[in-house]
């Protein structure tokens, strides 16, 4: 007689040794990741969308490259800001409330900015932006260390980073054609309205591990064996549900900025900061700054932009994957964590300071080889977030990766400003290529000598 199979959460418990003999593990974790995988594409088509639109909108808005830059770098400014706050208010109500709010909200920034006239209100869309986009990533993390074991945690961040170059890689011939056939802010009102309509499936689909209907016994028990986080969430929130009940108010989280003081002193936090400040830095001149490097600088047409344009985020998007399934692997070969989460982040660096080799190339083929490889080479360096997820205090995942996100998104602010300058002043993109480069070579740096062993933080 065939032993009873597990059909859903209330199916009686196992233990993980008979679970893994006689139940078929439920698969619900890779629908959540495919509902990260969306969200985290629409969110970098609607922080992107501005870089496609530059050429033709500075055009008409009177925008030159200095002040361009400016308005690139307002998102980060709040979305910077924002970090702690939306780490705190996860931590407080949770992924399913956070993330619907901020992709709704974000979304109708976006949608908002296809309607401005004027510098002033497109700079103040970009900060409504950033602000709205500042919980994304820490949610992120957090569904991954919820549903995934640690040894499936690169390959779960690889999958959902991976939308931040496949929707922009594919997506990019047509929103070039789009805005070619009925101009610039055409662009914002597709993929605004496509986020705010994405963010209602989200509220609709999404679930802890221990609601969700498709997610059996079996699964649970090897979440919680591998280290996710299931049992911990489920047993906090009985906790937090029980001490409200009996009227006591101390129970609700809270947020005490001594933590966040003791957590950016840990060299591991700051070592991975860093770095990803680096990385973020290649990331965001292909976000900001790459359409109008190929039409000013190799004087490419709309349509030859939009075919170049493809190639340096489909090369991305294979890095991001190799690096989370190269970087899992060794893990389960029984290297340690410091070797399997380190190795790809500093290899990819040190190959992504090659951006600097397109200022010696006149083929624009041989350029587009070139960050081609560079971007790649950033893609496989995008794993900071699973070491966030390594190294953070129990319950404080949420602040990490706001602590986190907003050091390394100090990028966004400061690359924008720092390549506009440039081009400003010199006319030219050589030297910014330049500044890129030497960044990754500090992020490598930083890898190595100072984040140390990747283990959890312990907080007195």
């Amino acid at each position: 007689m065939a032993p009873p199979v597990s059909t859903g959460r209330d199916a009686p418990t196992l233990s993980s040794t008979s679970a893994a003999g006689a139940v078929r593990r439920s698969k619900a974790r890779y629908r959540i990741l495919g509902l990260l995988a969306v969200g985290t594409m629409i969110n970098y088509l609607d922080r992107t969308v501005l870089g496609i639109a530059a050429p033709q909108l500075t055009k008409e808005l009177g925008i030159n490259a200095a002040l361009m830059g400016l308005v690139f770098s307002a998102f980060s400014w709040s979305y910077v800001v924002a970090q702690i706050p939306g780490g705190v208010f996860l931590d407080r109500f949770g992924s399913k409330l956070t993330y619907f709010l901020a992709m709704t909200l974000w979304s109708t920034c976006t949608l908002i900015q296809g309607f401005v006239g004027s510098v002033g209100a497109l700079f103040a869309c970009r900060l409504g932006l950033g602000a709205a986009e500042s919980p994304c990533f820490p949610t992120n993390s957090r569904v991954v260390a919820t549903w995934f074991p640690q040894h499936e945690r690169a390959f779960a961040t690889g999958t959902y980073t991976v939308g931040e170059y496949i929707g922009l890689a594919f997506f990019s011939p047509f929103l070039f054609a789009l805005m070619g056939a009925y101009g610039w802010r055409s662009l914002f009102y597709v993929v605004g309205a496509a986020g705010i309509g994405f963010g209602f499936i989200w509220w609709f689909l999404y679930r802890e591990p221990h609601e969700h209907p498709a997610a059996n016994r079996a699964e649970l028990d090897y979440i919680e064996a591998g280290g996710g986080l299931a049992k911990h969430e489920r047993k906090a929130a009985k906790e937090e549900a029980a001490a409200e009940q009996a009227g006591d108010k101390s129970a609700k989280k809270g947020f005490d900025w001594r933590l966040a003081g003791q957590l950016v002193r840990r060299r591991q936090l700051a070592g991975i900061c860093l770095g990803q400040f680096a990385g973020n830095s290649t990331l965001v001149f292909f976000l900001t700054w790459f359409p109008t490097y190929l039409a000013t600088e190799r004087h490419m047409g709309w349509l030859k932009i939009g075919f170049f344009a493809i190639m340096p985020f489909i090369a991305a998007s294979i890095g991001v994957m190799f690096g989370g399934t190269f970087s899992d692997w060794m893990l389960r070969r029984g290297y340690s964590a410091n070797v399997a989460r380190k190795l790809p982040i500093i290899a990819g660096l040190l190959l992504a300071s090659t951006i600097i080799l397109a200022n010696f190339v006149e083929s624009n083929v041989t350029v587009i080889v070139i960050l081609s490889i560079a971007f790649f080479a950033q893609g496989m360096a995008a794993l900071g977030w699973t070491l966030v997820s390594d190294i953070a205090p129990a319950g404080m995942l949420g602040l990490t990766g706001g602590i986190f996100n907003l050091a390394a998104n100090l990028a966004g602010i400061i690359t924008p400003l720092v390549v506009g300058l440039i081009v400003g002043v010199t006319g030219s993109f050589v030297w910014a290529l330049v500044f890129i480069g030497v960044i990754a070579l500090i992020g490598a740096a930083s890898y190595i000598f100072i984040v140390g062993d990747i283990k959890r933080i312990e907080l007195v």
